[in-house]
């Protein structure tokens, strides 16, 4: 398993510039509303939210920000994510664009649902 010089979503934002940590800690507090008893956690090397497994983790990346909340939501939730990439599991959310924070929090409470009734 790789070694991270950091152990904590505090830790993580730290590492980058102002701006992204203002993104990044905008996201978190979405998630954290949206899934309000998932646990934070380093998984990965990405902040994590889990809650009996992994609901949802994001990183910053050069361009975007990856959120990635599973295979599933990515169908689910196609109609609205036209405007994204796209992987199996993966959503590139733009750092040229606002954060699609209500998206954000649908998707979390989506997967916290999800994962409630494994």
């Amino acid at each position: 398993m790789p070694q991270y010089d950091y152990t904590t979503i505090d830790e993580y934002i730290a590492k980058f510039p102002p701006d992204r940590q203002t993104v990044m800690q905008q996201v978190r507090e979405t998630i954290k509303k949206a899934a309000p008893t998932a646990e934070e956690r380093i998984s990965w090397g990405m902040p994590t939210f889990w809650q009996k497994r992994n609901v949802v983790h994001f990183a910053m990346n050069k361009n975007h920000l990856g959120f990635y909340p599973g295979g599933e939501a990515i169908p689910h939730f196609a109609d609205r994510l036209a405007d994204y990439k796209t992987t199996k599991g993966t959503i590139q959310l733009p750092l040229s664009k606002p954060m699609p924070l209500e998206l954000i929090a649908d998707i979390t409470k989506w997967q916290v649902k999800n994962v409630a009734s494994e």
